[in-house]
């Protein structure tokens, strides 16, 4: 049973922990797809404010010092001048990124760049990390994302491609683009918190667990000893508390081979309470039963050696296993048994000889060398208990008919 209640706690602490992988793999994926979704969105804004700038054919802003001319751009009307005080530049949709970049870094953390391997701009080379995601996009990615962890903080890497289109040919044309190339990318880079919520995970485990493995071992416990009750109630009397019937036929089975195998003498003898059914009738079966009980306590107390073993027979009737004894051996402890069950001293007032409880026993012995099965053991002490209470009861009779 120990060994059920252990295996039983192994498979259930395999299943928290299949558990416990599962909602932390589940709760990363969850995790990765949300600060994925972020990323995209924020790259589909800025691809689509380059649009509505590409559409326009680029915007005017006046020039300051935070906004000089693009000096990677041609176009014919690159600055108007407005007045002596006012010039305006044109922003075209890479300018535009890299401004709306500086600020998006600055207010909320995010920055996105873009880039190309093959650059107008020197300072729009891509990194290793960028141009590594490049050439996927070549070989047919659609898009790339990946947890950074650092020291400094934890961070998103997210880049996907820039396609060119009919009104990107006004500045990228001279690069050797056509319409539906791949042109470069933008790369985003999002402040990444944890949204796993790693201690809720683990304690719920860690409770569901220990609340299993107590369930299981206490449930064990109950089983076991439910078990030990009915492996006890297969075996042993329940009035008297001593081995029933089929106890005694299991050990005496169990002696009688060992007695050929050792070759040594083996003896069983049958008692039978004298009169027992006068008794019930006397003093109901209620002081019977008590009888019964005193009895079976006094013949297993006058037992004196370990491997000696005697049994409820059934009703009256009990039954002993004398290993490695003789007829004379046997005798002598069938006489203590009769004795002592006399001093107990239980009123019979119906006994016709004694007025007290008595017993009568029957003794058959096989001797090394005689060939018997024990069901004929078992018959010789049987009819010495019918000689013995033909003889008048409250005595000891030996079997020594021939087998």
């Amino acid at each position: 049973m120990k060994k059920n209640i252990f295996a039983a706690a192994l498979v259930w602490s395999a299943i928290i922990a299949g558990s416990f992988f599962w909602n932390w793999h589940s709760a990363k994926e969850k995790q990765f797809n949300f600060a994925m979704e972020s990323a995209r969105s924020n790259f589909q804004q800025i691809v689509l404010f380059r649009f509505w700038n590409s559409q326009h054919g680029g915007v005017y802003v006046p020039v300051t010092e935070s906004t000089e001319p693009n000096p990677y751009l041609k176009a014919d009307f690159k600055n108007i001048k407005v007045n002596n005080s006012l010039t305006l530049t044109m922003i075209n949709p890479a300018f535009m990124t890299r401004q709306v970049s500086e600020i998006a870094e600055k207010q909320e953390g995010i920055k996105f760049r873009i880039t190309s391997l093959n650059p107008l701009r020197p300072a729009n080379t891509a990194s290793d990390e960028e141009r590594a995601a490049l050439e996927e996009f070549e070989a047919g990615i659609k898009e790339k994302g990946v947890i950074k962890r650092q020291r400094s903080g934890n961070t998103f890497f997210y880049m996907a491609p820039l396609i060119t289109e009919a009104s990107c040919l006004n500045c990228h044309a001279i690069q050797g683009y056509k319409e539906g190339d791949i042109r470069g990318g933008i790369s985003v880079t999002l402040p990444f918190i944890s949204g796993i919520p790693v201690f809720m995970i683990v304690a719920s485990h860690l409770f569901a667990l220990a609340a299993g493995l107590f369930g299981i071992i206490f449930a064990g416990f109950k089983l076991s000893n439910a078990y030990s009750v009915i492996k006890r109630q297969a075996v042993f009397d329940a009035l008297t508390g001593i081995p029933n019937r089929r106890s005694f036929s299991e050990r005496l089975l169990s002696e009688f081979n060992r007695s050929l195998r050792d070759r040594y003498p083996l003896s069983v003898i049958m008692g039978d309470i004298d009169y027992f059914k006068l008794y019930n009738d006397t003093y109901g079966h209620a002081e019977g039963d008590e009888c019964l009980k005193r009895v079976a306590k006094t013949i297993e107390k006058t037992l004196k050696r370990p491997g000696d073993f005697c049994a409820r027979y059934g009703g009256e009737e009990f039954i002993i296993i004398l290993p490695a004894t003789d007829r004379k051996g046997a005798e002598v402890i069938a006489d203590d048994i009769r004795n002592n069950i006399m001093a107990l001293d239980i009123p019979h007032e119906n006994s016709p000889d004694y007025e007290v409880v008595t017993i009568s026993l029957g003794i058959g012995t096989k001797d090394h060398g005689v060939s018997i099965t024990h069901d004929e053991l078992l018959k010789m002490a049987d009819d010495a208990l019918y000689i013995a209470k033909a003889k008048g009861r409250n005595r000891v009779e030996v079997y020594c008919g021939k087998r």
